[in-house]
């Protein structure tokens, strides 16, 4: 069975040469399962204050937290309610409701005037929790600067220059999302114990520092597997957009969130999608292409793979799915 493996991104940046060498063959090979745990500096009374500040936003009425709602923003930022998203593989919404927040790029940002449903003018519930967006934009920048150094052991790992991917991520639209799974006891009449349903990431990699309790599970070789992000550790996994630049070599992460059978409290995770900037276009890089494994998927724009998972997932108000 293929293993998820521990790997320390502060040896790769820290090592000397033989340091550096066994983290990117640790995460080379914990990446053929898309999954990979990473010690990191990321701190720990940081994330505890987020998950405080977001509770606080999550256990108050409906009404104030629909003041956050976003109408348009397709997930991109605001609040978004219970039994919307939809996993693609799915046809039955999942049992969670969302923040979504990215830090504001300038007004006048190309990105920002040619890709404007990318970067939505953000809105944050200051009103319901005084302070939260000064903390929220903090906890963001953060876990964004995390990605970008751990995709440097990835650019090395498949044949790049370890600053491949930094321009890339530069000012891109990675979006952060506080997810509340509730009890299942408050789900609706036959509802299981599945919170989110099967599904792999759009983006690049994303980030998942510990939850509040268990509930993750990742799947290797077929089997699901729990996944735990310990103090100290955040898991990584791997999205379609990574896998097209890897022209496979990198597979998709895939995952779910469930219950386990008679848990009866609820789940706060904190993860954090790693984007492309809109105009990248994903095409396999010449060092993933040989005769052996020949490129297997066409160029696309990293725009027009969102937009057509958003749609999938039902996150696109005026087009759903369902």
């Amino acid at each position: 069975m293929s293993e998820i493996l521990e790997v320390d991104l502060l040896a790769f940046e820290r090592g000397d040469t033989s340091q550096r060498r066994a983290v990117v063959d640790g995460v080379r090979r914990s990446l053929e399962t898309g999954f990979v745990l990473t010690r990191h500096d990321l701190s720990g009374d940081l994330l505890d204050t987020a998950y405080g500040m977001l509770q606080e936003f999550f256990t108050a009425p409906l009404e104030d937290k629909q003041r956050s709602n976003v109408p348009g923003a397709h997930g991109q930022t605001g609040y978004t309610g219970v039994l919307v998203e939809t996993a693609a593989s799915s046809d039955q919404p999942d049992w969670k409701e969302m923040l979504n927040w990215s830090t504001p790029i300038e007004p006048g940002h190309p990105l920002k005037r040619k890709f404007p449903a990318a970067y939505p003018d953000q809105v944050l519930p200051d009103d319901v929790v005084p302070g939260i967006s000064k903390l929220l934009y903090e906890f963001h920048d953060t876990i964004a600067d995390l990605q970008r150094r751990f995709l440097r052991i990835i650019a090395e790992g498949i044949g790049c220059h370890e600053t491949f991917f930094d321009e890339m991520v530069d000012s891109g639209p990675t979006l952060t999302r506080a997810i509340r799974y509730p009890a299942m006891q408050e789900a609706p009449a036959g509802g299981t114990h599945v919170w989110a349903a099967e599904h792999g990431d759009i983006n690049l990699i994303t980030a998942l520092p510990r939850a509040t309790a268990p509930g993750l599970q990742v799947k290797v070789d077929g089997e699901w597997v729990d996944a735990v992000a310990p103090d100290g550790q955040v898991i990584i996994n791997t999205g379609i957009m990574l896998e097209r630049l890897t022209n496979g070599r990198i597979p998709i992460g895939w995952h779910r969130v469930v219950a386990a059978p008679g848990y009866e409290g609820e789940r706060y995770s904190v993860v954090q999608f790693c984007h492309p900037r809109p105009w990248t276009i994903l095409s396999p890089v010449p060092s993933c292409c040989t005769p052996e494994t020949p490129q297997r998927f066409h160029a696309l724009s990293a725009a027009d793979a969102l937009d057509e998972v958003l749609y999938q997932i039902n996150l696109v108000e005026d087009a759903r799915r369902l």
